[in-house]
């Protein structure tokens, strides 16, 4: 039988009707899907692969601050102290077996723990200085989950350090040479290289306003920062402030301080509490003043949502840094006491078991002179295995 057009129409309207109901039906119980071309090669032809569409999951939304790993923080805290744990209690004594013999028996009974641990900061062990009482710091904290390995100078000047005797390239090279030697010295620490500029620079000269220092120009502390950019490393400014106060210099330093991969570092050597001229004699700092360095930097920290940064204190006499007890390391900012004394490796050892050992303040560091610590009678410089032998382990090395 012929069916007339009408019919032929009917027909297609309702087969259509029934195709868009089957795919609104699909999709309602499976899903919507897209496709990508799967990989082809010219003897195969092209196929595609169904994927099922899914909805992008919300952003994750970091709070601040970070949440810090208290455990792997306080191994490594007690590494860095030589730490080992207390031998068991192994006692004897005797008895009487079944055959009426004397026999002598021993136990062994686990050592009670001498570590501390609190909720506001790290573990302590009992009866000794190291790892120094201090707050834990946020999370994205450096110390001491990695070691700075730091080259030190002033680009005006080829006697204050290696930053200026040679151009940057060379400069470069030479810290990545230091900084695998340490990882081989040390695999378990992975090393952060790092610029410390003397941004800061204490002068013979009283200047017009009689405070006997000199800032260096922006252009000098974007190239150190440049520099340590280019080797994913951190800038330390460091500052001698000669006669002036730390409340008037610290706020010329605060939009370099904003920036996270910005340290700072301060050098009481040059910091001229008795009126005389740098160089005259030593400088000092006080518990007050490194205080209020570490406040002025936590706030810019917490204005930011920044990592915590480090601040150095250099440190190679007693009188240096007074009242050292009182210092207070904060969550936001990391306190690295450094001895930058020079001269044979006896030396070195006896400074650093004289000012660093016995006033832990947080962390401890040494310097290297390239030059200096090589004059007679010394026989050689310090390596990173000597380093390692000290007692707390630095983990802030300088290299002028």
């Amino acid at each position: 039988m012929s069916l007339t057009w009408l019919q032929y129409t009917l027909i297609f309207i309702v087969s259509v009707i029934l195709v868009i109901s089957g795919y609104t039906l699909a999709q309602a119980v499976f899903g919507s899907y897209t496709y990508s071309k799967a990989t082809t090669s010219s003897e195969s032809p092209a196929t595609t692969t169904p994927v099922r569409e899914e909805s992008s999951p919300p952003p994750v939304e970091l709070s601040w601050p970070l949440a810090l790993d208290r455990e792997e923080y306080n191994q490594r805290l007690l590494q860095l102290a030589n730490y080992q744990s207390p031998a068991p209690i192994v006692t004897t004594g005797t008895t009487t077996n079944e055959a009426g013999e004397m026999v002598t028996i021993t136990s062994t009974t686990t050592a009670p723990s001498p570590l501390s641990y609190t909720d506001e900061s790290n573990v302590t062990v009992a009866g000794e200085l190291w790892p120094a009482e201090a707050a834990y710091p946020n999370g994205g904290a450096v110390l001491p989950f990695q070691r700075i390995v730091a080259y030190y100078g002033n680009f005006y000047s080829t006697r204050m350090g290696i930053l200026g005797e040679f151009e940057p390239d060379v400069v470069i090279e030479k810290l990545m040479e230091e900084k695998a030697n340490w990882e081989a010295a040390d695999p378990n620490t992975p090393v952060l290289p790092a610029i410390e500029h003397i941004a800061m620079v204490a002068q013979a000269d009283p200047g017009a306003d009689g405070m006997y220092r000199a800032m260096m120009p922006d252009e000098h502390i974007q190239k150190a920062h440049d520099m340590a950019k280019q080797i994913d490393g951190v800038l330390i400014l460091d500052i001698q402030v000669g006669l002036s106060p730390l409340s008037v210099e610290l706020p010329k330093f605060k939009k370099w301080l904003e920036e996270p991969d910005v340290f700072f570092a301060l050098d009481p050597e040059f910091s001229m509490k008795t009126g005389d001229a740098p160089g005259d004699v030593i400088g000092s700092f006080n518990a007050e003043d490194i205080n209020y360095t570490i406040d002025y930097m936590s706030q810019i920290v917490r204005d930011n949502e920044l990592p915590p940064k480090v601040l150095l204190v250099h440190r190679f006499t007693q009188n240096m840094v007074q009242n050292a007890e009182d210092i207070r390391p904060t969550p936001e900012v990391q306190v690295v006491m450094v001895m930058d004394g020079w001269g044979s490796k006896s030396l070195k050892y006896g400074t650093y078991s004289h000012v660093i050992e016995p006033e832990p303040v947080q962390f401890a560091g040494i310097k290297v002179f390239y030059k200096n610590d090589l004059k007679p009678p010394s026989t050689g410089l310090l390596t990173p295995e000597d380093i390692l032998n000290l007692d707390p382990q630095p983990i802030y090395i300088q290299y002028q």
